[in-house]
């Protein structure tokens, strides 16, 4: 499970509307039947309209000044073998997602516990997924997209009278290039913006800085996990713990649908990645027989390919450490792990 949270961006400010975010989250709808369109949900209703979360939103930012975000954006990506354990099913989706946003308003630090009730939040499936640079297909098909380029501006210079060659001769070349390139979606070279194929269900959710009687602010990116200040005398409580969020989020999944997780697909494996390396192998190393060999062959299925570490050699083991961490951070971000 793959999720990201941000902050809403115009420019130096944050004072404009959810409006081009929602049209944007609409997209998809442009192209399909009104009886298959996927609507914004919430914790208790669906079908949602896009007016109703853009007014919805736009009124709930009592005493926000213009440097701090009127609402969060949170991307739920789960991996493919998370989508076949739910069969792909919005309707499973769309159960995960409220409890999921149960596990995000226990992970606040207050003096009162923050409930599900307290955050106002619309979500909503989007079913197709692009390619983006990150993305394997896209690195190994980049040496053929890149003189493939360099050929159709032969081509045009040439046109142009700018350059002397054989045109019918450079576009043999190309028609060579395409059908070597290493990937390919029906017969076509894979290049950014392409559809992926298979199932690409996953979820945006706006959820409002304030809380849904519009009295207090909720940050999911605050700087403190769990801090404590004085105000007037009175101990305050402040902080979102996110290590506790995104572990709460894959134990919900895995509690709700019988998932058995591997380690590589977790989120204290890649929190290892991130701070130790080295401890991150030791820890894939140390795995029982059977999961190991899912997890190395998770691995190898995503491009990453795991070193052979010289314990006598640091500076070649930090090198190749280095190396692996790179190759993992690409998979993850890419969508081939699930973490």
């Amino acid at each position: 499970m793959y999720i990201t949270i941000s902050k809403q961006h115009q420019g130096e400010n944050f004072k404009g509307s959810v409006r081009d975010f929602v049209n944007y989250l609409e997209k998809e709808n442009e192209t399909v039947h009104p009886d298959l369109q996927e609507h914004f949900f919430d914790q208790y209703h669906d079908q949602i309209g896009a007016e109703e979360v853009i007014s919805q939103i736009d009124q709930n930012t009592k005493k926000l000044n213009k440097k701090e975000p009127r609402f969060y954006s949170m991307v739920v990506s789960p991996s493919q073998s998370e989508l076949k354990a739910i069969s792909n099913d919005p309707e499973k989706l769309r159960q995960y997602v409220r409890e999921l946003m149960k596990d995000y308003a226990a992970s606040f630090h207050r003096n009162k516990a923050v409930t599900v009730d307290d955050i106002k939040y619309y979500a909503k499936i989007e079913r197709e997924r692009t390619f983006k640079g990150t993305d394997k297909e896209i690195r190994e098909n980049q040496p053929y997209a890149t003189k493939i380029l360099k050929l159709k501006r032969e081509i045009r210079d040439i046109e142009r009278g700018e350059l002397k060659g054989n045109v019918n001769r450079i576009k043999k070349e190309i028609d060579r290039l395409e059908r070597d390139a290493p990937h390919k979606i029906n017969g076509k070279r894979i290049v950014r913006g392409m559809k992926k194929e298979g199932m690409q269900n996953h979820v945006h959710i706006i959820v409002s800085h304030k809380d849904v009687t519009n009295s207090f602010k909720l940050s999911p990116l605050s700087q403190h996990k769990a801090a404590e200040t004085t105000l007037n005398g009175k101990t305050i409580k402040q902080g979102f713990d996110r290590d506790e969020f995104y572990e709460a989020a894959e134990k919900t999944f895995d509690k709700t649908f019988k998932y058995n997780r591997n380690f590589v697909e977790s989120y204290r494996a890649r929190n290892a990645l991130d701070k130790d390396p080295k401890r991150f192998l030791a820890m894939l190393s140390g795995l029982p027989t059977t999961e190991k060999q899912a997890a190395f062959k998770m691995l190898f299925k995503a491009g990453v390919k795991v070193p052979t570490i010289p314990t006598n050699k640091v500076q070649v083991a930090y090198k190749a450490l280095m190396k692996l961490k790179r190759g993992v951070e690409v998979a993850i971000n890419s969508g081939s792990i699930g973490i």
